[in-house]
């Protein structure tokens, strides 16, 4: 089992706990991990990426080749965009379909959704609304890693145990939240892969 993932999105989008979450879950379950994170001008709302790479055996590197990506999940459709030249020819885009607006010149949300629907291997889901439906509209991010999650080869039950431990620091409340937001985007690709 080897998953190479390109996480990405705009700082204050919630990539880094979905790294984390992913990153943990697979520790816990004997895989081996590779990570590299670029923050970029994340305080600013700059873009930021990380890369995962996990496997059942040793990872010599933890920067993914061009091409070689399986997934990307990304919690904006520019972002997802961005590094499609990472992605295998069969790999699969998990992208927020809400933008996130923070340049002048950004692309019209047509214009990228109409290149996102062209992708023969995605899920693009409006993650944004589906956690202000549930409660929470900053757990879009867990809505997306739930999409992603039929393709992490992670069990479902071990993503869900490391969000109560990531989030059990902030309440009972948010992590139910989380792990709702979670099933929503599992739901929502489950239906539409």
């Amino acid at each position: 089992m080897n998953i190479n993932i390109i996480l990405a999105g705009v700082g204050g989008q919630g990539i880094l706990s979905i790294a984390t979450i992913i990153g943990n879950t697979a520790v816990k379950q004997g895989l081996y991990l590779k990570q590299a994170e670029v923050h970029g001008m994340s305080q600013r709302g700059g873009d930021v990426q990380s890369h995962l790479r996990l496997s059942d055996k040793e990872i010599a590197a933890d920067l993914i080749p061009m091409g070689k990506a399986d997934i990307i999940i990304s919690v904006e459709p520019m972002e997802a965009l961005r590094y499609l030249p990472m992605l295998k020819p069969k790999g699969w885009v998990i992208t927020n379909t809400n933008p996130f607006i923070n340049i002048p010149n950004y692309p019209e949300k047509e214009v990228l959704l109409e290149r996102i629907n062209k992708l023969s291997h995605k899920i693009a889901l409006d993650a944004d609304e589906i956690s202000k439906n549930l409660g929470s509209a900053r757990s879009s991010n867990m809505v997306i890693l739930g999409a992603a999650s039929p393709f992490l080869q992670l069990k479902i039950e071990d993503i869900e145990q490391t969000i109560k431990e990531t989030f059990i620091s902030k309440g009972q409340e948010v992590v139910d939240v989380n792990i709702a937001c979670l099933h929503a985007g599992r739901d929502f690709a489950d239906k539409n892969k």
